[in-house]
């Protein structure tokens, strides 16, 4: 059993900062790729970013420039930076993660609520 935990988010005002936290625990062998995604309301759920074990990050258009990911292989943990908040950027933010137990398969977390202010 795995469990990713997401953390984090919260109600900003438009230009703020936010971290997010997404935390693996449970009967992991390792974790391959990671990744965070986001879900309006009243919109299918999007891709933002995804980061490899080995550091290489891949963003969506939409984020670059404003979003980095990151992660810490000895904690399990991934992390997504966002500067610049828009009040667009109000959203469910869920982590996924790729991990070897030793079976293959993608977890997900149960999302943290991100809600940006004008």
């Amino acid at each position: 059993q795995v469990q990713l935990v997401e953390s984090g988010g919260g109600l900003v005002q438009a230009g703020g900062s936010l971290r997010l936290s997404c935390a693996a625990s449970g009967n992991i062998f390792s974790i391959n790729a990671m990744g965070w995604y986001r879900q309006a309301p009243g919109k299918q759920r999007e891709f933002i970013a995804a980061i490899t074990s080995g550091g290489t990050t891949n963003y969506a258009d939409s984020v670059k420039g404003r979003f980095t990911i990151s992660r810490d292989n000895a904690k399990n943990t991934m992390y997504l930076q966002i500067y610049s908040l828009k009040p667009e950027d109000t959203a469910v933010y869920y982590c996924n993660a790729a991990v070897i137990t030793p079976r293959l398969y993608t977890y997900w977390g149960q999302g943290t609520q991100v809600t940006v202010s004008s």
